[in-house]
C-alpha cells in the first residue's frame, strides 16, 4: 500500500518531483534488508574506467561513504554533501534527460514491481563536469540498498564511471536490469519528441548477461562458473555475439555496449 511518504531533503534538486510522483518508488513492501558489503555492490558494477560512488540517502538526500576518486576526477576540494552538489556537476544541456532517465525508471519498476525494486538496478548516462572544466561521458548506477522497516526506502549506492574513452556520445539509453536473484532486463531509448523500447539488434538476455560480465572484467573461465555453462558454450556466445555486432574484439565490444545502451 503506498504512503504519503515524500522525499524532502535540505538542499532542492530536480528530482525530488520525480521521485514522489510515484511514492511506490521510496515505499513499497515491508521486507527488511540487510545492508550489502561494498565488495557485493562493487560487484555489480562495470570495471571499464576510473569511478567513485557513493550513499544517497533518500528521506534528504545527503550523501556519505565517498570514494576518494569523486575529488580528483571533479577537480573539488570538499565531499558533496547534497545530491544536488553531484548535479550541480552535471551538463546543464543533460539534465532534462536526468530527470526523464529518472521518470522513466521509476515506471518501468513500477512495471516490473516495487516489491522486487532491491534487486534491480538503474543506469544511463550525462556529461559531467572534470577538472579540467571541460565536460565528460559519464554512466551512471544506482543500486538500492537500505529499507525500512515500513518498507520505506531509505539508501541507494551511486557509481559514476568515466566512460569518455569509450565513447564521447550518449544515444540517451536507460537500462533497469536484474541483479542477485533476479535477471530482468529493460531497455529504453529517450528522445524529446518520442519514448520507446529498443530491440538490441537480436541480443538474447543471456548474449546480453554475457556482455555485461565481460564489461565487469570476467574472463571466459569466470563467465562459465557463474553462469553454470560450459567455457565451449561461453566462447560460441561471444563468438556470436561479436558477430551481430560487428566487433573485432571484446574492448571494441564493451565500447559498443554503451553506445548501444546494452550496459
Amino acid at each position: 500500500m503506498e504512503s504519503d511518504f515524500e522525499n524532502n531533503p535540505a538542499k532542492q534538486h530536480p528530482l525530488i518531483k520525480v521521485w514522489n510522483t510515484h511514492p511506490g518508488f521510496l515505499q513499497s513492501e515491508t521486507k527488511i534488508y540487510k545492508v550489502p558489503s561494498i565488495d557485493k555492490i562493487i560487484a555489480e558494477i562495470f570495471s571499464v574506467g576510473e569511478y567513485y560512488h557513493y550513499t544517497l540517502h533518500l528521506p534528504d538526500s545527503t550523501l556519505s561513504n565517498h570514494h576518494e576518486n569523486v575529488l580528483k576526477m571533479h577537480g573539488i576540494t570538499t565531499q558533496p554533501q547534497y545530491l544536488g552538489d553531484i548535479i550541480d556537476l552535471i551538463h546543464p544541456d543533460d539534465m532534462n534527460f536526468v530527470q526523464e532517465a529518472e521518470l522513466m525508471t521509476v515506471e518501468m519498476m513500477k512495471e516490473i514491481g516495487f516489491e522486487h525494486q532491491m534487486n534491480l538496478k538503474s543506469s544511463y548516462c550525462f556529461r559531467m563536469r572534470i577538472a579540467s572544466g571541460n565536460y565528460e561521458m559519464f554512466h551512471h548506477q544506482a543500486i538500492p540498498t537500505l529499507k525500512s522497516e515500513s518498507g520505506q526506502l531509505l539508501e541507494a549506492v551511486n557509481i559514476h564511471t568515466n566512460i569518455q574513452h569509450l565513447t564521447p556520445k550518449n544515444n540517451y539509453y536507460v537500462v533497469v536490469s536484474g541483479i542477485g536473484e533476479r535477471d530482468d532486463f529493460r531497455q529504453m531509448q529517450w528522445s524529446q519528441q518520442e519514448l520507446s523500447a529498443v530491440d538490441s539488434s537480436g541480443l538474447s538476455k543471456r548474449e546480453i548477461e554475457i556482455i555485461s560480465l565481460l564489461a565487469k572484467g570476467l574472463t571466459t573461465g569466470d563467465i562459465s562458473e557463474k553462469l553454470h555453462i560450459s567455457i565451449h558454450t561461453v566462447r560460441t556466445h561471444r563468438k556470436n555475439i561479436l558477430d551481430k555486432t560487428r566487433c573485432r574484439n571484446s574492448s571494441e565490444l564493451i565500447s559498443k555496449a554503451f553506445e548501444q545502451g546494452y550496459l
